[in-house]
């Protein structure tokens, strides 16, 4: 038997993860355009990433004089990014954020196969409920979905988009010149949808694409997040500070996969894991501080805010203990990691926002090649992932290291693999395509 192997995605954001990676002297300077884009989706392929990834927002967030030193006001449309990279990549898979709460079932399902299409099969769609009323905002409304209601919707949301993926069978489109058939009527399905949130009659207006469906991504930890992942998630990213955690988190949700007639390896957890990366365990050391050092107090403290369910942290001592905080209706699995973070190992604010402005809550390494390695490898082993979803804290230069130093390690010690044995992006991560439901 072929010992297992780590799955890699490669979340990429602007000049990189940290808060202050836009100061560091090694990042791009000015707007961040298709070259660059290419240049890292060209990069992790070389590293035989099964996917990039892009996180996305739906409004400049935070106070306009807070943002003003920050990234927020640089953030592309990465669904459109992604179908440009389509064409300068070959393999890897191309996994775009988008939201259910502020989009419509029709047109994202029928951009998601048009993507899968024009890839060859690599597209990949990572279902977000959104989570701020800023958002909102920009939609119509004053405040954000109740957290319950806004899942309902998403529930509601991925049927109807998995029905119009199966609007037509594999072999319906004929296109008989003879007969002058295009695609034969018998093997088209009207989705005919009536529900609580969406009517939405179909059929969608392509054919079945390469993948089937797009494969299903989701990051959501809170209650009804595992829920709907373990019903409908191939892939799941999650936040995740500790082996101990993140084992608990992997047995919890793969133990719910059998109530809905699945088998755990239909769904792969990939934690997100931010390395500072040097040659030398001193190299990354040094760059950590540099990076650390550029972070400004009222940036962290916004960060942290987001986090405490609105609460301005500013009026609260920067060496003194995190406060008790009002519940969150935006993430709330993220929240819970803050507090418990803060509370297990007694950190001021300063303190907090130091460790998490990294990676926002993921598992931040410092160290060389080997370190790095070690940490996945414990991780992997103990079933504690099926892989990551790796955060580069400076881009270019942090995937660059990535490829060059931990990939050759991990591939040492076969754990990784030194081709790709497949063209799309379920072959990758050893998914089944979906049968037409």
């Amino acid at each position: 038997m072929s010992q297992a192997q780590i799955s890699l995605g490669a979340f990429l954001m602007g000049s990189g993860h940290h808060l202050a990676a836009w100061r560091h002297p090694q990042a791009p300077s000015g707007a961040l355009g298709l070259a660059h884009f290419r240049r890292l989706a060209q990069t992790a392929e070389r590293g035989l990433f099964d996917a990039i990834f892009f996180a996305d927002n739906l409004a400049l967030l935070g106070s306009n004089e807070l943002a003003a030193h920050t990234t927020h006001g640089e953030v592309l449309d990465p669904l459109m990014l992604l179908a440009t990279l389509a064409s300068s990549t070959e393999r890897i898979g191309l996994i775009s954020t988008v939201s259910t709460s502020y989009n419509d079932p029709y047109l994202l399902a029928r951009r998601f196969a048009s993507l899968d299409h024009l890839s060859g099969g690599r597209a990949g769609w990572n279902l977000v409920t959104s989570a701020t009323d800023q958002e909102a905002q920009n939609f119509g409304l004053d405040q954000h979905f109740e957290h319950a209601d806004r899942y309902s919707r998403a529930e509601e949301f991925i049927d109807v988009a998995r029905g119009l993926w199966d609007s037509f069978a594999d072999d319906a489109f004929l296109r008989d010149k003879v007969s002058g058939r295009y695609f034969d009527p018998q093997q088209l399905r009207t989705l005919e949808h009536r529900g609580e949130h969406y009517r939405v009659r179909g059929p969608l207006n392509q054919p079945r694409s390469p993948q089937g469906h797009p494969v299903l991504v989701q990051a959501g930890s809170s209650e009804p997040g595992k829920v709907l992942a373990a019903r409908t998630a191939e892939v799941v990213f999650t936040a995740q500070q500790t082996l101990e955690g993140a084992r608990e988190f992997y047995v919890d949700l793969k133990g719910r996969l059998a109530e809905h007639g699945r088998e755990p390896d239909e769904l792969k957890i990939m934690p997100g894991i931010s390395p500072v990366l040097g040659r030398t365990q001193d190299e990354a050391e040094d760059l950590y501080a540099q990076l650390q050092e550029l972070i400004e107090p009222q940036l962290g403290l916004a960060l942290l805010s987001g986090m405490a369910g609105g609460l301005d942290l500013s009026r609260y001592p920067l060496d003194g203990p995190l406060p008790e905080l009002p519940p969150s209706n935006a993430m709330k699995s993220r929240q819970a990691l803050f507090i418990d973070l803060a509370r297990r190992e007694n950190l001021t604010l300063r303190q907090l926002y130091l460790r998490v402005a990294g990676a926002r809550g993921h598992c931040t390494l410092v160290g060389g090649p080997k370190q790095i390695a070690d940490h996945l490898e414990a991780w992997f082993s103990a079933g504690a992932a099926d892989g990551f979803n790796i955060m580069p804290p400076l881009l270019p230069s942090g995937l660059d290291s990535f490829v060059e130093l931990v990939v050759p390690e991990l591939q040492k010690r076969g754990l990784y693999r030194r081709e790709y044995r497949g063209s799309t992006l379920r072959d990758h991560l050893g998914l089944r395509r979906p049968e037409r439901r």
